[in-house]
């Protein structure tokens, strides 16, 4: 009994990772036969669990929505509470739990009553959160992307650029990355032949999902990374090197990751690694944090700040001038 217990759990996890499996997929994951498949499905579905089979040599078992919520699982107000718990958490992410709400709530939607919905609906519309610095996204939009995802399918949505054009773009997701300020997509992108990172809450429409896909091997090991590289420096002008006069945990502290990697240069020192499009922001940020600096690269950014410096110390005037101003009378 126990084992066949542990069996049945073992199933419906499979069954809710992924869309649709086949008979023997599902046989040769759990190490069983086809027919103990079949009689574990209906055992399910004896318990309430909605599981839906396709005929045919392209068929399988799906997990769908059903007339009632699964027992041993959550009662009515509970599913509400937890919906409406993640569904908060996915639309102002929370650092670090923020991927694990979604792939949660899309589990949850998945088989959550008809009779529920609307309530859900309601609740949803009557609760306000205040604004934060994070970028705002629509969760349903990331449950589609999650569960595409999972299900290793192809998906189209209308992508709003920096400059404000928009376009249609024709992705294979592969994950998504809470940075605890925005949802970041890394997909190979179709069109462009190339991996891509997409910003969650530009997207103008709900993506829809197309065909399935091969997964490719990702571009790092790392995706977090790779994300973080992607936003703070490859798309910009110029890749601004600096030395920072200060230990990492003091300018960790006052530089996000969405703006800079940090990497430490011996207990005293730390290096700062951040795009710019403008020279004259970066110099701007860099003396805002109040540490001394050293630049390393662009040259470029090195013979700004060296006019830049003329520039300041001519409308200061000279020591002297800016001594007899002091005792002007105001």
């Amino acid at each position: 009994m126990i084992q066949t217990s542990a069996r049945l759990l073992q199933l419906l996890s499979l069954l809710q990772v992924r869309r649709e499996w086949t008979g023997p997929d599902l046989a040769d994951r759990m190490g069983v036969t086809e027919r103990t498949v079949r009689r574990d499905i209906d055992k399910l579905r004896n318990l309430g669990y909605p599981i839906h089979a396709t005929p045919g040599i392209a068929g399988g078992y799906q997990l769908g929505a059903g007339a009632q919520l699964p027992p041993l699982l959550l009662d009515d107000n509970e599913a509400l509470a937890v919906a409406l718990g993640l569904n908060s958490v996915a639309a102002g992410p929370v650092a670090g739990i923020g991927e694990a709400s979604v792939r949660a709530l899309a589990k949850l939607e998945q088989v959550l009553p008809s009779r529920l919905r609307p309530k859900f609906a309601m609740l949803k519309a009557a609760v306000t959160t205040l604004p934060s610095n994070a970028a705002s996204v629509d969760p349903q939009q990331l449950t589609v992307v999650s569960a595409a995802i999972s299900d290793r399918r192809q998906i189209s949505f209308e992508y709003v650029r920096s400059d404000g054009d928009s376009a249609r773009r024709l992705v294979e997701p592969y994950r998504l990355v809470d940075t605890g300020r925005r949802w970041y997509l890394v997909a190979w992108d179709l069109e462009r032949e190339g991996w891509r990172t997409f910003r969650a809450d530009r997207f103008a429409s709900l993506p829809s999902e197309r065909r399935k896909y091969t997964p490719r091997p990702l571009p790092a090991e790392d995706l977090a990374a790779y994300v973080q590289q992607s936003i703070t420096r490859s798309p910009y002008r110029f890749d601004v090197v600096v030395r920072l006069r200060a230990p990492l945990a003091e300018v960790a502290a006052v530089v996000s990751s969405q703006y800079a990697t940090l990497t430490a240069d011996g207990d005293q020192a730390t290096i700062l690694r951040s795009g710019w499009d403008s020279l004259a922001s970066a110099g701007a940020y860099l003396a805002s944090l109040d540490m001394n600096f050293e630049i390393i690269e662009p040259e470029e950014f090195r013979t700004f700040a060296l006019d830049l410096s003329h520039r300041l110390r001519a409308a200061a005037g000279t020591v002297s001038e800016v001594a007899d101003a002091g005792t002007k009378p105001q």
